[in-house]
């Protein structure tokens, strides 16, 4: 899993996640990501709210229930062996 480094907005913080995978759905590019490689991992969905001629992504932890839904969804099916839990 390839490792990726997040800076934090409000403090000077970094946080590393695990990227499981990625789609791209009404132009906005989704990755899922878990804080690490253990079976029963926290895992999020980020939303990449960058322009597309930025050199750095802007990620958002998706929190729209319908929108969360479909993306989680998209990812269940790429990812035969994921099951989401609330």
């Amino acid at each position: 899993m390839e490792k990726i480094r997040f800076a934090q907005e409000d403090t000077e913080e970094f946080v590393d996640f695990f990227v499981l995978e990625q789609a791209r759905l009404n132009g906005f590019n989704y990755i899922l990501v878990t804080d690490s490689e253990e079976e029963g991992a926290l895992a999020l969905i980020l939303k990449d709210l960058s322009k597309d001629e930025e050199k750095e992504a802007e990620y958002v932890i998706v929190e729209d229930d319908k929108e969360l839904e479909i993306i989680a969804g998209i990812f269940e099916q790429m990812l035969e062996d994921i099951c989401f839990e609330k």
